[in-house]
Order: structure tokens, then C-alpha cells, then sequence
């Protein structure tokens, strides 16, 4: 086995800025649960438990376009005489490619081109490869996101990283064994709380003619678009059979060794297996309606289709496990190819699955010591957030041993005892699978996983002196915030930092804010803005506010301030619609440099302002010519919606069909 670092160049969208402002509303679902009641008690308490507040820390990833340019992709290799597989280091460590040399096919849906779209926690997700997800329900908020890599003696690629949201560190090992490639994935705690764990390995495979999807199970849930879940028959598995966007959970029953495979008609095609602890298995089809066709060449090209399937530590995707404090979960998966008599395998399902079932490659015995194993070199580098929390970790046992101040004695005094700095609120949940709690000596000093010093940039730069000077240096105020940090740690110190100023109040009414604090967090941003008046502050306080005259006045304020910002015009706009101001949102739209009038977000509230208005010539124009939103949300009907409205507007009957460019309506409403 050979373990290298290559890089090939594919068509991409770059990503863009990040958007500066934090994301105070909570992740949305594409559909809301609305009854649970065939949940069974376990399955319900999942259900209800671990969704958070907010997103924060991190922040939105919608400076992307839908330009395309040659762009060199870095990858880690693995590869052997049989197999090669390939992970791309700058966007979440997806196993993008997974070749059967052997037999010349790629057994993953390979994308040709890398196209962001609104679908990920984060905003920005592509279509391909098999995404590592963790976090919580939707794609992961380190999908776009670059991972650290090492060579373990050459026995396998490791792939690591600090999750933010849940403070865990994931890790990747992964090895070639003849023709199957292994998966050792661990889930590490180090927290002295318990913490709601989500993950889900997403597997996109090419939907071809015939392609069927098969699991060891009977039944599925299914989460309606109407809301309601259901236990129902597994489906046949042909994903052309399917008129609209669907997903299915497998019920695999205990005792069952889990897998799932998409078999083409020839009978072979990709087999993922995996330890009993990883239970929940996937299918999700985009369908072949107008609006599913238009999702799958708005993420692939035409004439690249596909489908995913997926498998989860829980049974659905709407589920959190708890993961107690100070532990460990690991689990090994397989991906290989498989082959199986086709007769067989389009047969009657259960002899389809015991067709597979066959066929599963033997998993490895796995010494648990190996997790720990030290790097024998860093291949790539990642985020530097495991730093900066190690370097808070390490400050927090330095009070508790010494019992002195978290930062520079120039700071002014505060209660900075470990206690108070690792407060967490609790959670009850039907405990989850549980593993042996391991050996663990504070902070994030993890032998397997190092986050080291170089990998602190301008992102942590304000982070580093807020924890060696007691307070953050207050840049001018038009300049945005970089990040966030909003645990009951770092919350603790933009309590305690001395002097204030108005970026660490910003700073503080964020946390405050996640912390359901809103009281407090308002009073602290209108502080932030007596110390210097400043759009971000301005910003939060609108998001706030209860009148909606109120927030079209902070809005405009904010903007006025940096009227290039995209994401507090956009913000504006939509205030000025839900103030019932169109007329004013109209002019407001006037006076926006070019780039962002032209923007589709932009042209979308245009069309909208101009119809709320009684401006028809105004829409027809925009309507007409065509909105392209470049971050349009999987689920969000403001095209569909938009065009139905224009046209009742304008008296027109009967009314048209709605067209393709506008049709990404993927539900059974269509």
C-alpha cells in the first residue's frame, strides 16, 4: 500500500468570503417533524434531544457564484495494486474517488465539476465522493473545510479534525486490503460534559438505468414532506422508480450485520459495511420530477445523475446519541465492490440481500491502541481551531493547579475558576451506545490527533490575545469580524476581558445570545455601539428587535456604514419587505453599487419588492429575463412561489407551467 499526496484539477466554483455576520437563527430542516407518534420511545427521545441554539461558531459560507475555472484540488492518495482512493484535503477529507483498478471503474460518483450549492449547515455543499458528516442534522459545517492529514508509519492515512459546534475531534484511518478499503473512524470527548453526537457517512454512487439500492431490513421510516414519520415497507430499491425527492431508513434489526449496496444491472456496484455500532443506513433519491432533475444538474452536470446512500449512528437523521463525558466511539467501515449473480440480485428482495449478504467482506480485528498511534509525518494542514482550543484547555488546568487568572495579571479580576470556565448546561437523552471511558489527561493532548501551533491564522488571531492579554485589540469598525467563539468558556472570558471595548462586546452579545441569554446579549451590543458606532452591533440589535420599523432603521444604519457588505443589504431589503415598506425596499435597491443589484439573492427581493409594490413592469422584467440564485436553499420555494404570484397578479389564465429554470420544487406539492 502506498500513501502519497497528488492534486488534479477540476472545474470549481471558489468558494468566496465567508459571510461576515453570525448566524443568530437556528439550523433549519428541510421538512419539520410535526408527528412523531409511531417514534418508538427510544427513537422519540433521540428526536427531541441535542438540536442547538444556533450554528455559531461558525459562520456561512455563501460567497460562492456559479462561475467555473480550472482549479488544482489537493488530495491524499491511498492506493495498492487493486484499489486507489482519493480524499480531498481542503474540503472535509471526502473520499472523492474510489477506483477498482482490477476491473477499470470508479465506484463512487465522481463529480466533473466541484459547484457549490445552499444545501450544507453551512450553506456551501457539492455533489460527490462520500462526505464525513458530524455534527448535527444536515451536512457537516466542516464540509468545505480543510482537515489535517499524516502518514502512521505507513499502515494508514490519517485524517483529523476539531469539530466546533459539539467541541469533538474526529479521525479518519484508513487502509487498503486487497481490493476493500477500510474506514476506522473515531469520535473522541474530551469534554467533562456529555455531548450530543450526530454522524452520518453520505456515499453518492452514479444512478444509472436499473440501478437498484439494497439493506438488510424489511421496513423503513420515512419522514413525509407533510412532517408526519411513518414506518413503511422498505422500497424495492429502484431509485427510477421514484417520482419525487425521497429518503428512506433502513430498520435494520439488531443483531443484523449492517450494510447497504447500489447495484447496477449487471449485478455489481458499491458495498458499504460497517462494526453494528454504525446501525442507521440511508437511501435518498432526487427523483424524476422536473424539480428533482433541475437539483441533480444544478449540483452534476446533465448526463451524471446520482443518488446517495448513507449510513448513521442513529436510525434516522433527525436523531442526536449522548456521548458521555471524557469517551471515545469508534467504528470500522468497508467500501469495496461488489458483484453478485444479476438474476439474483433484481430477484425477490430477500434473496437480493441474502445475495449481498454472501458476498460482505470480513471486517479486521482492530487494536484500539492504534488510535493513538503518533503521525510519522504531516502530509497537510488544517484548521488552526484544535490549537487554539488546545491553548484554552491548557490555560483552564493551569487554573485549576495554580489557581491563578486564565490570562496576563494586567487583566481585572473576575471569578476565572475551572468550575465556572467548563459550566454546561445538562441533558437527559435514552443513552446511546456506549464505549469504556478511556485515559485522559485535560486538554486536547492527543497523541493520534496534534493540532499544532502553525496551523493559528488570522481566523484565531483575536482568540490567542484575548487568552495571553485578557481582552481582544479593537479593530477599526468597519472591518469585519473574522470568527466567533461562543462556549461557556470563551464566553466566561469576553465576560471577565478588561479593558472592554466594542469588538469584545460585539463579541460577547454573540455568546450571550447562544446561550439564550437575550437580554444580555442586546444590552451588551448597545454597549458595543456606545463605545463605537458599528455596523455589526447594528446588525445584531435588528436581528433582535421586536418592532420591524426598528430593524429597517438599524439595517439601513449598518449599511450605510459598509455598503458593500452583501449579506446586510440583503438582510435590509427583506426587512424593508416584512415592514410592508416595498416601495422603499425598491429604492433602496436603486442605490446599491452594481454588483449587488446584479446579484440573484438581490434581483430575487427585487422582483418580490416590485410585485408587493404593484410594480408589474418593474417584475416582468426581472421575471422574464431570468433570476439566477446562486445559493438558492434545497426546500425553499421563493422561485416557484415568485412566478405563481407574478402571473395571478397579472391576471394571467389559465396559468403557465412553471419553467424548468425556475423549477426546483421537489416535493409530492408539485
Amino acid at each position: 500500500m502506498r500513501i502519497s499526496i497528488g492534486s488534479f484539477t477540476l472545474p470549481a466554483a471558489a468558494l468566496g468570503p465567508d459571510n461576515p455576520l453570525p448566524p443568530l437563527g437556528g439550523p433549519s430542516l428541510v421538512t419539520v417533524p410535526s408527528d412523531l407518534s409511531a417514534a418508538d420511545p427510544v427513537m422519540a427521545r433521540n428526536l427531541a434531544y441535542g438540536r442547538p441554539n444556533t450554528l455559531l461558531p461558525y459562520t456561512v459560507q455563501d460567497g460562492y457564484s456559479r462561475n467555473l475555472a480550472d482549479t488544482e484540488i489537493k488530495t491524499a492518495v491511498v492506493e495498492n495494486d487493486l484499489m486507489r482512493a482519493e480524499f480531498l484535503l481542503d474540503y472535509g477529507g471526502r473520499l472523492w474517488s474510489l477506483y477498482d483498478k482490477a476491473h477499470k471503474r470508479e465506484l463512487l460518483h465522481r463529480n466533473t465539476v466541484l459547484q457549490p450549492g445552499n444545501l450544507a449547515l453551512r450553506n456551501a455543499w457539492f455533489a460527490g465522493g462520500v462526505e464525513w458528516n458530524l455534527g448535527t442534522t444536515g451536512h457537516t459545517p466542516l464540509t468545505c473545510a480543510p482537515v489535517h492529514a499524516a502518514n502512521v508509519g505507513g499502515k494508514f492515512l490519517r485524517l483529523w479534525e476539531f469539530e466546533r459546534m459539539r467541541e469533538l475531534v474526529y479521525q479518519l484511518d484508513v487502509w487498503l486490503e486487497g481490493a476493500v478499503l477500510f474506514v476506522n473512524v473515531t469520535i473522541t470527548n474530551a469534554n467533562e460534559h456529555e455531548v450530543p453526537v450526530y454522524w452520518w457517512s453520505n456515499i453518492a454512487v452514479p444512478e444509472r438505468d436499473g440501478t437498484r439500492v439494497l439493506a438488510p431490513a424489511e421496513q423503513a421510516w420515512h419522514l413525509n414532506f407533510d412532517g408526519i414519520l411513518n414506518k413503511v415497507p422498505a422500497p424495492d430499491g429502484y431509485t427510477d422508480r421514484f417520482e419525487h425527492a425521497a429518503d428512506h431508513f433502513y430498520d435494520i434489526p439488531p443483531g443484523r450485520r449492517p450494510w447497504i449496496a447500489a447495484i447496477d444491472s449487471d449485478g455489481t456496484g458499491l458495498l458499504q459495511t460497517s462494526t453494528e455500532n454504525l446501525r442507521g443506513r440511508k437511501l435518498f433519491v432526487w427523483g424524476r420530477s422536473n424539480g428533482g432533475q433541475r437539483w441533480q444538474e444544478w449540483l452534476s452536470p446533465p448526463g451524471h445523475p446520482y443518488l446517495e446512500i448513507q449510513a448513521g449512528l442513529a436510525r434516522t437523521q433527525l436523531e442526536h446519541l449522548p456521548m458521555p463525558a471524557k469517551s471515545r466511539w469508534s467504528w470500522l467501515e468497508s467500501y469495496s465492490r461488489v458483484a453478485v449473480d444479476p438474476a439474483a440480485a433484481h430477484g425477490l428482495r430477500g434473496d437480493a440481500t441474502a445475495a449481498v449478504t454472501a458476498v460482505l467482506p470480513q471486517l479486521p480485528a482492530l487494536d484500539p491502541s492504534t488510535v493513538d498511534a503518533r503521525p510519522t509525518e504531516i502530509l497537510h494542514t488544517g484548521s488552526g481551531w484544535g490549537a487554539l482550543e488546545s491553548r484554552l484547555r491548557s490555560r483552564i488546568d493551569a487554573v485549576a493547579t495554580a489557581g491563578s487568572a486564565p490570562h496576563a495579571p494586567s487583566a481585572a479580576p473576575g471569578p476565572h475558576d475551572k468550575a465556572a470556565m467548563l459550566a454546561w448546561p445538562d441533558g437527559a437523552a435514552e443513552p446511546g451506545p456506549r464505549s469504556p471511558q478511556w485515559a485522559w489527561h485535560g486538554g486536547l493532548d492527543l497523541p493520534g490527533t496534534p493540532f499544532g501551533d502553525e496551523s493559528l491564522g488570522r481566523d484565531q488571531a483575536s482568540w490567542v490575545t484575548l487568552l495571553e492579554a485578557g481582552t481582544m485589540t479593537a479593530p477599526a469598525p468597519r472591518l469585519s469580524p473574522a470568527s466567533y467563539q461562543v462556549s461557556p468558556q470563551w464566553k466566561h472570558l469576553l465576560e471577565n476581558a478588561s479593558p472592554h471595548n466594542w469588538f469584545t462586546l460585539l463579541h460577547l452579545g454573540v455568546a450571550r445570545w447562544h446561550a439564550g441569554e437575550r437580554e444580555q446579549a442586546v444590552s451588551a451590543w448597545e454597549q458595543s455601539r456606545a463605545e463605537s458606532e458599528n455596523p455589526w452591533a447594528l446588525r445584531n440589535l435588528a436581528f433582535a428587535a421586536q418592532d420591524a420599523a426598528a430593524a429597517v432603521e438599524l439595517l439601513r444604519q449598518a449599511h450605510g456604514m459598509v455598503p458593500g457588505v452583501r449579506a446586510i443589504a440583503v438582510e435590509t431589503i427583506q426587512a424593508f419587505l416584512e415592514a410592508g415598506k416595498p416601495a422603499e425596499a425598491l429604492t433602496f435597491i436603486d442605490r446599491l453599487v452594481l454588483d449587488l443589484r446584479l446579484h440573484g439573492r438581490v434581483r430575487l427581493l427585487e422582483c418580490r419588492a416590485a410585485l408587493a409594490a404593484g410594480r408589474l413592469d418593474r417584475a416582468a422584467r426581472i421575471v422574464d429575463t431570468g433570476i439566477i440564485v446562486d445559493d438558492l436553499r434545497e426546500g425553499e420555494d421563493a422561485l416557484d412561489d415568485l412566478w405563481f404570484s407574478y402571473h395571478t397578479q397579472r391576471g394571467t389564465t389559465p396559468l403557465p407551467q412553471l419553467p424548468c429554470l425556475y423549477d426546483f420544487r421537489t416535493g409530492a406539492r408539485e
